[in-house]
């Protein structure tokens, strides 16, 4: 019996079916997101099914291989896993091709083949990347093409594979232009194919949008293992990584960088990195103790508030999320009698980094008080608390290790919650605060 077309069409953003075409997904609503699918099957005979049934017992360990990267390693859990596949994102020009190109080069040298695909470069720009690093192994192999296929038959008797970028490649059998939804998800699977067949450990690099979203359909980062962001402010020499999407770890640990001539330096003491360790004490600047991951960071919380002849005064946050802001303002105002009505606020976290951990709460709510009253916070106290609606300052995760880090960098007293269970030390003192109406009167008054 020959075989049947079925002709159908695909949502390149949810992956809905649908058997006619629309201009209009009817399950996620994405505009000019169907595209034509072509299912071969053969009617009234069941496939041949090659899988094979194994117990738990007989699947064995992962196998994890170190990048050759301190900070990228403490990121994905111990390094790249065999047959994992991780997508890389991030802004233009921020690194990642120095990044996973470090890495190649430093596996290489380990004894490991690993071959390097490019669509975007030039190998003559790759090579002077490469010996810019000091790169010298032979077991580093270049291929720089835009068709998925040369790239994969390639990748056969290699150990690793790094492909920049996906976006860039395209399947000479599918329609579209290369970074297209539907290029970007046959690519995309035709590697993790491979990856999963061959136990091959493969990185994919990803654009992203002008809204900070992996570049192309959402499927995309639920086909792949592992997602990683990169980033970091261009104007600044330090970068950092994080982890959105783990398979085979936690994905709250970050990685700090620092930009050299050389490559992408690790940082090992990221505190000093976002702390200027001025002397001289200015109204609007607190110190805080976020946690990311297991790291902790010391961190400078800055505030300004200037007065507004405007009815709807300008809320502005980098580095904090604008609605945390919003919140901390309208306790400020209701329980610790502070009031910013009249008043542009903007809040920003020295050194470019970005935290949604909400330990840093009472810091940033004692940067924001001391602006308004225009009185400087003493610099060698530190604060440490979550804030909630009612103005009770609270506990927060891991309140020792932060202590500790605090103690490390030199404070002499740390302010936090009167329930918080903390180590006892003599470096350095501990202070503890009920409310934050409290907490401004002992540091402010």
């Amino acid at each position: 019996m020959s075989k049947a077309k079925i002709k159908r069409y695909r949502c390149a953003e949810c992956g809905a079916i649908s058997l006619t075409w629309s201009g209009r997904c009817q399950t996620c609503g994405g505009w000019g997101t169907l595209f034509e699918e072509k299912e071969e099957d053969l009617p009234g005979r069941p496939r041949e099914s090659y899988a094979k049934k194994i117990t738990l017992s007989e699947v064995g360990e992962i196998r994890r291989f170190p990048t050759g990267i301190d900070e990228l390693d403490r990121v994905l859990g111990g390094g790249w896993v065999e047959g994992g596949v991780v997508l890389l994102g991030g802004e233009p020009g921020v690194g990642k091709s120095t990044l996973l190109l470090q890495s190649a080069i430093s596996m290489a040298e380990g004894g490991k083949k690993v071959l390097y695909v490019s669509g975007e470069e030039s190998p003559s720009q790759v090579a002077m990347r490469a010996k810019r690093l000091n790169a010298r192994d032979g077991n580093l192999f270049l291929l720089c093409t835009d068709d998925i296929d040369e790239a994969l038959q390639a990748a056969g008797d290699v150990e690793f594979l790094f492909l920049d970028s996906v976006q860039t490649m395209r399947d000479r059998d599918e329609g579209g232009w290369p970074g297209s939804p539907l290029q970007v998800r046959v690519v995309a699977q035709k590697c993790i194919e491979l990856a999963k067949a061959l136990g091959l450990p493969t990185v994919l690099v990803s654009h992203i949008t002008k809204s900070g979203q992996i570049a192309g359909p959402k499927l995309l980062e639920h086909m792949v293992d592992v997602v990683l962001f990169f980033g970091g402010d261009k104007t600044s020499r330090f970068r950092v990584l994080r982890s959105e999407k783990n398979r085979f770890a936690g994905c709250d640990e970050i990685g700090i960088f620092e930009m050299t001539e050389r490559g992408l330096a690790a940082v090992f003491d990221p505190s000093k990195v976002f702390w200027n360790e001025m002397a001289l004490s200015e109204p609007g600047v607190a110190m805080g103790v976020m946690l990311e991951g297991t790291r902790p960071l010391v961190s400078e919380f800055q505030a300004l508030a200037c007065a507004t002849p405007f009815m709807y005064p300008k809320r502005t946050a980098r580095g904090v999320d604008l609605n945390k802001l919003h919140l901390l303002l309208a306790v400020l105002e209701r329980r610790a009698n502070l009031s910013a009505r009249n008043f542009d606020v903007y809040v920003n976290i020295v050194g470019g980094i970005s935290t949604k951990d909400p330990g840093v709460d009472l810091a940033i709510c004692m940067a924001i008080a001391s602006t308004i009253t225009d009185k400087p916070i003493p610099r060698d106290v530190c604060f440490l608390g979550e804030v909630g609606l009612s103005g009770e300052v609270r506990p927060v995760a891991r309140a020792a290790l932060r202590i500790r880090e605090a103690e490390r960098m030199g404070f002499k007293k740390i302010v936090m919650s009167r329930y918080e269970k903390g180590e006892k030390s003599c470096n350095i003192k501990q202070i503890g605060v009920e409310s934050l109406k409290e907490a401004v009167r002992m540091m402010l008054s």
